[in-house]
C-alpha cells in the first residue's frame, strides 16, 4: 500500500497487538511498537520528532501515515481538597469529563467512556444530558494520557500539591455505560494494564455497569478487572425507577451473572456493589436488610455513596445518621461496608455529578435501552 494512500491513524487508541499488526502493515517490524507506545504513554510525547531512539526515516514515515492525537483539555478545575476535573472537547465538539482524586498513597483516575449515557439512572447527572455516542478507544486513554501528564508535570514543577507521580487506580465510573462501549473501553484497559502502556494491576483497573448482564459474561471471556455494579436498590420494583437498565436486566440476573464473572479467580476476588443513598428512597434499616439478604451468595463488598445533589433532580442526600445506620446494618450481618468520602463536590466532580457537553442523538426510552444492550 502507498504511503499516500494509507489514512492516518490515531496510536494513542491502539493497545500493543493492535500497534504490533500496525507496524507490520507499514512494512516495519513489530518490535517498533514497544518503543513507540513508551514514548506515548511512558513519557507522554505527542509528536514523533521527540522519539529520539527511532530513526529519521521511521519518524518521518509515521508522521505520513500516523498522529498521536490526545482530546483537548478546554478546562480544568483544582477543589478545596486536592481532586482535579478536566473537561476534555472530542471530536464532533461535545465534551466529557475526567476526575482525578488523590487520596493518602493513591492517586484514582474517573475515566468516562461515552458522550452522555443512554441509561436515564434518575440519580445520575449524566443521564440527563441525554446520549451522543460513543468514546473512541484514543479518547478513552486519552483521559489517561492527561492526568498522566499533569501529575508529571506537576511533579517536574515541585507543585507541593503533586504528592503522587503516577495514577495508581483507574475507575471506568465516569460518563456513560462502559459496557456499551465494549470494544473500546476493552481496548483502553488494555493499555491501561500493559507494561508499555501505564502498568496498572488488573485489580486496580475496575470497570463499573448498571447491569447489561450478555456483556458482564463477554468482558469476562476476555479480561478480569475489578467489576462493580451499580445496585441502589434492594427490589426490582424500586431498581426499575432507579435504573431504568432493570427492567430489562433484573436483580436476580444481574447477580448470576457477577457469580459466573468470579468463577477461577480465586476465593479472594470480590465484586464491588456500588449503592446510593437517597432520602427517604432506599435508605431505610429495611432496606439494608433486604440488601443483606439480596447479597448473601455473592462474594462482594459494599459501596455506599451518599447522593450528591445536582440540578434537575428532587433527591436529597440522606442525613449522617441514616447513613451510618444502613451500614451498621450491613456489617453486622457480616459485609465490608464501606461509606465513599464526597470528593471535589464544590467543583461538580463527585459521584454522579458529571456531566460535560453533550448534544442529545437519541431518545431515552426502554425502546432504546433494549435497542443498545442486544
Amino acid at each position: 500500500m502507498a504511503i499516500a494512500d494509507v489514512t492516518k491513524t490515531n496510536l494513542l487508541g491502539l493497545p500493543m497487538e493492535k500497534l504490533e499488526d500496525f507496524f507490520q502493515e507499514i512494512g516495519e517490524q513489530r518490535f517498533r511498537a514497544q518503543q513507540v507506545s513508551k514514548w506515548i504513554h511512558h513519557h507522554g510525547v505527542a509528536n514523533f520528532d521527540e522519539m529520539t531512539n527511532v530513526s529519521k526515516a521511521l519518524r518521518e514515515k509515521l508522521a505520513e501515515v500516523a498522529e498521536i492525537r490526545p482530546p483537548e483539555v478546554v478546562h480544568e478545575d483544582i477543589s478545596e481538597d486536592g481532586t482535579r476535573k478536566w473537561v476534555i472537547r472530542v471530536d464532533g465538539g461535545s465534551s466529557v469529563e475526567a476526575v482525578l482524586i488523590p487520596e493518602g498513597k493513591r492517586t484514582t483516575l474517573c475515566v468516562s467512556s461515552q458522550v452522555g449515557c443512554a441509561l436515564d439512572c434518575s440519580f445520575c447527572s449524566t443521564g440527563k444530558q441525554g446520549f451522543n455516542r460513543n468514546l473512541t478507544a484514543a479518547e478513552i486513554i486519552g483521559q489517561v494520557w492527561i492526568a498522566s501528564k499533569a501529575l508529571v508535570e506537576a511533579k517536574d514543577k515541585n507543585d507541593k500539591a503533586a504528592h503522587h507521580k503516577a495514577i495508581s487506580n483507574v475507575v471506568m465510573m465516569g460518563m456513560g455505560e462502559p459496557l456499551l462501549n465494549f470494544d473500546n473501553v476493552v481496548d483502553a484497559m488494555y493499555i491501561m494494564m500493559a507494561d508499555f502502556g501505564y502498568g496498572i494491576s488488573k485489580r486496580r483497573v475496575t470497570l463499573s455497569t448498571a447491569g447489561v448482564v450478555p456483556k458482564i459474561d463477554q468482558l469476562r471471556s476476555v479480561t478480569d478487572v475489578a467489576l462493580a455494579i451499580s445496585l441502589h436498590a434492594p427490589t426490582d420494583e424500586l431498581r426499575n425507577t432507579l435504573v431504568p437498565i432493570n427492567k430489562k436486566y433484573p436483580i436476580s440476573e444481574l447477580i448470576a451473572a457477577c457469580q459466573r464473572y468470579l468463577v477461577g479467580l480465586g476465593e479472594r476476588r470480590k465484586i464491588t456493589v456500588e449503592y446510593t443513598l437517597i432520602d427517604g428512597v432506599n435508605d431505610q434499616p429495611e432496606q439494608a436488610q433486604q440488601v443483606a439478604r439480596l447479597l448473601r451468595d455473592l462474594p462482594c463488598k459494599i459501596n455506599l455513596i451518599p447522593f450528591n445533589p445536582f440540578p434537575l433532580s428532587d433527591y436529597r442526600r440522606s442525613p449522617r445518621k441514616a447513613v451510618l445506620a444502613f451500614q451498621s446494618v450491613l456489617i453486622n450481618a457480616g459485609y465490608t461496608a464501606t461509606i465513599r468520602s464526597t470528593r471535589g463536590d464544590d467543583i461538580d466532580a463527585a459521584c454522579g455529578q458529571l456531566v460535560g457537553q453533550v448534544e442529545d442523538r437519541t431518545r431515552r426510552s426502554d425502546r432504546y435501552i433494549a435497542a443498545v444492550t442486544l
